[in-house]
């Protein structure tokens, strides 16, 4: 999930070294938090954040295929 997650958002930004998700597993979830360049902030929120609902769209899909619950937060 980590590597779709990369695939998705390195198309998109100017700084693609500086992506980094960090996953955090619980018991009946899992976590992913995605940290990019702040230039490249705006780029991946979009308008009216649908850029971002995009990418949580396609996670959300991608992992429906497990049995726990897949959050992405996006942080600075």
């Amino acid at each position: 999930m980590k590597d779709l997650i990369e695939t998705i958002v390195s198309a998109l930004v100017d700084y693609p070294d500086d992506i980094q998700v960090m996953s955090r597993e619980e018991d009946d979830r899992i976590l992913y938090t995605l940290s990019v360049h702040k230039e490249d902030m705006g780029k991946i929120i979009g308008k009216q954040g649908r850029v971002a609902k995009a990418i949580r769209s396609v996670v959300y899909a991608a992992g429906s295929s497990q049995h726990k619950k897949i959050y992405l937060e996006i942080s600075e």
